[in-house]
């Protein structure tokens, strides 16, 4: 039994040297059989333990019989993802599990496959749906502090009830004339049903909105995008020799065919990243990358899946009242809170201004003096997409001493450094590595952000702020997963060696949904990503600014580039992380 063993994992020649270890390691993981025998994810990440140690090569012979069942681990160190030609690299035990444990709590519930023809009016119908206010306690009445719940039922166009979830909602409670507003928190019930649960926060009015964002059906399509279809938007790259010049097709997943690849894979953070090979230059010769164009394949069944003002960010009509009057709070009732990202709203509006609800106070910076007064002496790094660049446009115009430096002519790329000597303020804006969507990038000034925060010397001055989500959609959410994983590496490299450094992350929120931006940043792309941000820093000494509730409870219209008075609320949300109230 031994041989075959040792024949099977080849290593047979080491085993020796380590049987005092290996018998003491089995021995402790017998001991937490006998005590944790139905904790199958703790025996995992154990299993995942040993293999950081790089003891499981000569462990994994142990076969773990539990209720009559072979547990094995199910993440391989050098397991490798595929989705078809997408294909990623190995991960390490630790960020292979971890990935494993995300993709699980951000799965989605399964939706119906689509057969041609298929029925269009089976699909989910805002038209015919409802919710209904649940009654409050006493037969009607809710006070500051309570909790409202609503329920939602599914109908298609012809009126008969869903059986089956997966429908994309979203949900507000508001009063436009208080400027009040908060995110409800929605749960599929998996039976076409679905609850909405608000926290009330203010006193009089407030008004119920829930909003169908896509059908279940719809998102089948969209899974099918992003098995099939990972590179339907695609990049280009010129390569350039003397007066020779060639342009070929880049992406992160990029198609086999008989034409060479040139592989621009970056060796410090492992982010993939292939262009084919020109036919007469050499990969070195590459001088410039832009988006190249988007291929849109969806059929004609599929298309009606997505209609503005018929099935796609259409709002469902209440079946009763859809206000409720709030009364002042109850004596001796606790104070709404929120000490952890999952456990409700992050904050409200109240009167136009955002208030968090993680015991952080917002100040409001409304002058010019006031910022520069708060950044006076401080480095204010961004890094990120055309979201962080907005806060970058809005610094720049609110401070009138800032004098902007450009180092590129693009508006849209950058870099940007904007500098105010009097005050010794320091603002700079990079865009992220590819994929970025952005025309006529130099090789030079693509940058990752994990690389460039390497290069960050940090301090009690210095603000680091981190926006990536849109750009990454149309792929994989591994793809999505790794490069945040290799973000946070650098960021707990950047707080070991200055731990005073104010690390700020911006979350993805949603966006006004034509067909094109749906198939390629659908609200259902960016809610799966920002699922997956927080899932990344959970736990790390960073700040989260929740563009997602703050877009979602606000009552502007959604949009990529949220407008200027929810941007102003963020910009205060920032800058009273970087200067706290005294005594908050």
């Amino acid at each position: 039994m031994k041989a075959q063993i040792c024949k099977r994992q080849a290593v047979c020649s080491s085993l020796p040297k380590y049987r005092y270890i290996v018998l003491l390691l089995a021995v402790f993981v017998l001991i937490l059989i006998l005590i944790m025998k139905d904790n199958m994810d703790t025996l995992e990440l154990l299993w995942h333990f040993i293999c950081l140690m790089h003891l499981c090569q000569h462990v994994s012979f142990f076969q773990i019989k539990l209720n009559s069942k072979i547990f094995t681990p199910s993440v391989s160190p050098v397991s490798y993802t595929d989705h078809g030609f997408c294909t990623f690299l190995p991960l390490s035990p630790r960020d292979a599990l971890e990935e494993k444990y995300i993709l699980k709590s951000i799965a989605w519930p399964e939706t119906p496959p689509l057969t041609s023809p298929f029925p269009q009016n089976k699909t989910s119908d805002p038209a015919h749906s409802i919710f209904t206010i649940v009654s409050g306690r006493g037969g009607g009445q809710w006070h500051v502090g309570d909790k409202l719940e609503v329920m939602v039922k599914m109908y298609d166009s012809q009126r008969n009830p869903k059986k089956y979830g997966g429908d994309v909602l979203l949900a507000r409670l508001h009063n436009p004339a208080l400027g009040a507003g908060v995110a409800g928190q929605v749960k599929d019930h998996l039976n076409g049903s679905y609850s909405a649960v608000f926290s009330l926060l203010w006193e009089g009015s407030a008004q119920v909105e829930v909003t169908l964002v896509h059908p279940s059906e719809a998102v089948t399509v969209l899974r099918r995008l992003t098995r099939e279809q990972p590179d339907r938007i695609y990049f280009k790259s010129q390569f350039r020799s003397g007066s020779a010049t060639e342009i070929t097709t880049c992406n992160v997943c990029l198609r086999p065919t008989q034409q060479p690849m040139c592989n621009y894979t970056d060796l410090h953070t492992g982010d993939l990243w292939f262009c084919y090979k020109p036919k007469k230059l050499s990969c070195d010769a590459r001088i410039s990358h832009s988006k190249g164009g988007f291929n849109q394949n969806i059929s004609a069944m599929e298309r009606k899946l997505f209609q503005s003002g018929i099935n796609m960010k259409v709002s469902i009509l209440a079946s009763g009242p859809a206000n409720i009057t709030v009364l002042p709070k109850n004596k001796g009732q606790s104070q709404v809170s929120s000490s952890s990202m999952e456990s409700g709203p992050s904050g409200y509006y109240y009167q136009g201004v955002w208030r968090a609800l993680d015991g952080t106070t917002v100040s409001q910076f409304n002058t010019s003096s006031a910022i520069t007064q708060c950044l006076k002496g401080k480095v204010v790094h961004l890094y990120g997409d055309s979201t962080i660049r907005q806060w970058f446009e809005y610094l720049n115009t609110a401070l009138p001493d800032l004098k902007e430096f450009i180092l590129q002519n693009s508006k849209q790329v950058g870099p940007f450094m904007t500098l105010d000597y009097a005050n010794n303020i320091l603002v700079t804006y990079r865009c992220h590595g590819p994929p970025i969507r952005f025309s006529n990038v130099p090789t030079s000034e693509l940058r990752y952000i994990a690389n460039e925060l390497d290069n960050v010397v940090g301090g009690r001055n210095t603000i680091v702020v981190l926006g990536i989500w849109s750009h990454l959609s149309t792929f994989p959410v591994e793809v999505y997963i790794r490069r945040l994983q290799g973000i946070r590496r650098a960021v707990v490299r950047l707080l070991s060696r200055a731990p005073s450094t104010l690390v700020v992350i911006r979350t993805a929120n949603p966006k006004a949904l034509m067909l094109y931006e749906t198939l390629t940043n659908s609200d259902w792309y960016s809610l799966q990503r920002d699922k997956v941000l927080r899932a990344i820093f959970k736990g790390l000494n960073v700040h989260l600014v929740d563009a997602w509730e703050m877009v979602v409870a606000h009552n502007l219209p959604h949009s990529l580039h949220p407008q200027p008075p929810i941007i102003k609320n963020m910009i205060n949300v920032l800058l009273s992380y970087i200067c706290p109230k005294k005594g908050a």
